[in-house]
């Protein structure tokens, strides 16, 4: 049976270390093929998870803190908990790297520390975000704010990749976030962005999506630049939590509406699960390297373990390997 060796960070996120260690714990309970190095420092780490099979310990002395700017704490915390994640990806100990920590620091360590995949010219995220029929994945969600058309067409394939090799979807076809359907609409980065796309083949682009049919299900993945992305992330995680008040609210301010309530509780805490970030792990930080899944600040327990089930599946799927034959495949439709 194969071995999957994901490196935990254990001091990142609102919640550590105590729902990071308890995700790991779970972690490895329902996955008997992986094995974490958990790194954290001693005195609130160590002792929580001395005996525990599959986890190793990685002592760190130091924590990024989110406030504090990306880079310089990357080039300066050498022996932070998330560093020390990094360079163990970098090193062959661990394939895979998960981490609730600063966004910034995720993306610089990255770059970095474990390194971009040649040919790759920006690494991004990429959440999977709720759909009416069918979740989709949106790339880039912010690492990237000033793009180039070139930039846009690799992360249709870094998306495509992903979707299809750790999520199931066979052939997804990828779409470019715009004004208007017509390729002629949008700046001039859509525009050239879509020509681009239009004229490779190393996967199925199907033209622009308009923002209101993004919901729907028509992409399986959704490409932008990361300032367009960062704001229809941040506005879909915003209306999914004003919808839900929205709703609740109005079920509770009669006694008629709480009965209503009671009769349509089981399809609520359907439609709940569906918008909960802790069911998809994180966002995968693709092309870099290694498998690198950034987990959602408030991470619970459950979403820890989601996000190291989701770092197996990437290494699992090859993810960093197709992305690299992909890219030149890329390579050879420009030249």
């Amino acid at each position: 049976m194969a071995e999957y060796v994901v490196a935990v960070d254990a001091m990142g996120g609102d919640n550590a270390p105590g729902e990071i260690i308890k995700g790991c714990l779970m972690a490895v309970q329902e996955m008997k093929d992986v094995r974490i190095l958990l790194s954290g420092t001693p005195e609130t780490v160590e002792k929580a998870v001395s005996g525990a099979e599959r986890i190793e310990f990685i002592p760190a002395s130091e924590i990024i803190d989110p406030h504090e700017a990306p880079l310089l704490a990357v080039r300066r915390k050498h022996d932070s908990s998330m560093v020390k994640c990094a360079l163990a990806v970098k090193e062959g100990r661990a394939q895979a790297m998960v981490s609730a920590g600063s966004t910034g620091a995720v993306l610089a360590c990255g770059i970095l520390r474990i390194g971009r995949i040649q040919g790759i010219d920006r690494p991004a995220l990429a959440p999977v975000l709720p759909g009416m029929k069918k979740p989709f994945l949106l790339i880039d969600a912010g690492a990237n704010v000033d793009c180039q058309p070139e930039h846009l067409r690799q992360f249709g394939l870094m998306g495509s990749v992903y979707m299809e090799k750790v999520l199931g979807v066979k052939e997804p076809s990828v779409m470019l976030a715009n004004i208007g359907e017509e390729p002629e609409k949008g700046s001039r980065l859509y525009k050239e962005a879509h020509q681009l796309m239009a004229a490779q083949t190393a996967y199925r682009f199907a033209g622009n999506i308009e923002g209101r049919e993004i919901p729907t299900g028509a992409a399986d993945v959704v490409v932008a630049d990361g300032f367009d992305g960062n704001l229809l992330l941040k506005y879909t995680e915003g209306m999914a939590g004003a919808l839900t008040g929205m709703l609740k609210a109005e079920m509770l301010s009669s006694t008629r509406t709480k009965l209503g309530a009671l009769l349509v509780k089981p399809a609520l805490r359907a439609f709940k699960k569906r918008l909960d970030y802790e069911q998809y792990g994180g966002a995968p930080l693709l092309g870099v390297a290694g498998a690198v899944v950034k987990a959602h600040g408030s991470s619970n327990a459950v979403a820890v373990m989601n996000a190291v089930r989701q770092a197996r599946r990437m290494v699992e799927g090859d993810i960093v390997g197709l992305i690299a034959s992909g890219v030149s495949a890329l390579s050879a439709c420009t030249n």
